[in-house]
């Protein structure tokens, strides 16, 4: 009773044969367009990231050092983790309502 023949590990293609690095676009282009709040139109998103949510919020068009002091004062504010990534703010856990809330007291405005 036989299970099989063993695989080798070192069959196929060889990493001298051509292989090509593949290099990726970003997923979304950053403008260099600064923008005032109450120009922005913000969209909610929500994924799944290990079986936890992560709720994304943007695309915002600031510069980075304002977009990181606003990121830092709402994960205060809220009291999750966050990050800012690609003009997309990413916060830990479901918090569309709160960060809706916030981020309307600073002037921002949503898509319907």
């Amino acid at each position: 009773m036989s299970r099989g023949t063993k695989l080798d590990l070192f069959i196929g293609a060889e990493i001298e044969d051509g292989w090509a690095e593949i290099k990726s676009e970003r997923r979304s282009e950053i403008s260099d367009d600064i923008l005032k709040p109450s120009k922005h139109f913000l969209v909610f998103k929500k994924e799944k990231r290990r079986g936890k949510t992560v709720t994304l919020v943007g695309e915002f068009h600031l510069s980075t050092d304002i977009s990181e002091h606003l990121v830092k004062n709402l994960k205060k504010k809220l009291g999750c983790g966050g990050t800012y990534k690609d003009g997309w703010m990413e916060f830990q856990g479901e918090l569309k309502d709160k960060l809706k809330m916030l981020l309307e007291e600073e002037d921002f405005r949503f898509k319907k």
